[in-house]
């Protein structure tokens, strides 16, 4: 194999071993430092957010925006079906009842199965949505691959049955609204709360890490507060709260700081590169390279094709193995949370599409490393293996 062309890795070409080396000859390496504020300062004003608290994960996020809520045991929380199983997990950790919705041709929330299901299996009385008895307390919209949601509607929906909704945001740093009522927005501010990931495939990282912003200020300062144990007196160890180890590091930050540098060249190069693809897959007859939603601008941080898998005699597994024997690291979409064996028993509201995608979605290469030379060889091997399949070979 004389290349091999990775899914989606980090980018360190800037302050990353400067600013993490400062971080050291500090001694700051722990949950306190000075990084860690700076990184919160540069989120909030890239996002136009009055405060963001730094934090361990995307899925630490979710869980202080689930306790923010205030959703308890029994509660309902309505999550989609097809995403990395972390968007939804937090609502187990809360004792929290998931019910799952389906997606659009986004591979976001549908928002018109989300309206019928408050409207037709739900009671809303004395501003209470109920299902089952139980009351319905928010909604987790997933911006998936980095693609906006419809937003409008379901902030319609959401406000019509007094719904919170926590908007995970943690493949969609940098993707905002281009007009309508929310022009300027980004994903994570237009909701009730907004959890994002620096995960090392994400579009910048700091390796693990997170960040958790809220509509209400004084709710991110709480969620600080509960990320750091909940310390009322750091000199005698009064905790007045069931606290977690939920805060960011300060090496984690550094590097993150380094990265928020290089954050707009990052999305211009994931924009550029998806451009590329999609001009080389463009009338392509086995695949599509699936596009984002209008009136909205993507960071463009992950890549999917829509295979014809009628089309085709090979099963997606088969094609991922090929691809990688041609050094090109892909990956299918995600299993459908609902049929993973922790969720088999939750309800599932009227799934059709993301059953559809489960079974026709590749991810191919976007790193911002790629070069052009390697957009077009992965572009035309995965043109060639299909056809190869469609013809049995």
């Amino acid at each position: 194999m004389e290349k091999y062309i990775p899914l989606s890795i980090p980018n360190f070409e800037g302050n990353e071993r400067k600013y993490v080396d400062d971080a050291l000859d500090q001694g700051w390496v722990s949950t306190g430092g000075a990084y860690i504020t700076k990184l919160e300062e540069g989120l909030a004003g890239f996002l136009r957010a009055e405060r963001v608290a730094a934090c361990q994960s995307g899925t630490s996020a979710l869980h202080l925006s689930l306790i923010e809520a205030g959703v308890g045991r029994g509660d309902v929380v309505l999550v989609p079906p097809l995403t990395f199983i972390a968007a939804v997990n937090p609502v187990k950790y809360q004792s929290a009842v998931p019910v799952f919705i389906d997606c659009d041709d986004s591979f976001c929330m549908d928002p018109v199965k989300l309206e019928q299901f408050c409207r037709e299996e739900c009671v809303y009385e004395d501003g209470i949505l109920a299902y089952q008895g139980r009351a319905v307390k928010a909604v987790i919209v997933v911006h998936v691959f980095g693609n906006m949601a419809d937003m409008v509607s379901i902030m319609e929906t959401a406000a019509r049955y007094n719904l919170t909704v926590i908007e995970d945001a943690t493949e969609a740093l940098g993707t905002y609204y281009a007009d309508g009522p929310f022009a300027g927005k980004y994903a994570g501010t237009i909701g009730d709360f907004g959890a994002y990931s620096f995960n090392g495939n994400k579009i910048i990282t700091t390796g693990g890490g997170g960040a958790v912003t809220a509509k209400n200020t004084a709710a991110v300062e709480h969620m600080r507060y509960l990320s750091t144990q909940a310390k009322d007196d750091p000199l005698f160890y009064i905790h007045n709260a069931v606290g977690y180890n939920y805060r960011m590091t300060n090496l984690q930050a550094a590097l993150g700081t380094a990265q928020m540098e290089e954050l707009p060249e990052f999305i211009l190069r994931k924009r550029n590169n998806y451009e590329l693809y999609r001009k080389l897959f463009e009338g392509f007859a086995l695949c599509r390279l699936v596009p984002y939603r209008g009136g909205a601008i993507s960071n463009s941080w992950f890549y999917a094709l829509e295979l014809e898998a009628d089309k085709l005699h090979a099963p997606l597994k088969e094609i991922i193995f090929r691809l990688q024997e041609k050094g090109i690291q892909t990956r299918a979409i995600w299993g459908l949370i609902n049929e993973q064996l922790p969720y088999r028993n939750a309800y599932a509201y009227r799934l059709e599409k993301a059953p559809y995608f489960a079974r026709r979605i590749l991810n191919i290469p976007c790193s911002t490393q790629l070069k052009e030379e390697e957009i077009r060889y992965v572009s035309e091997t995965v043109k060639k293996i299909l056809e190869e399949s469609a013809y049995g070979l």
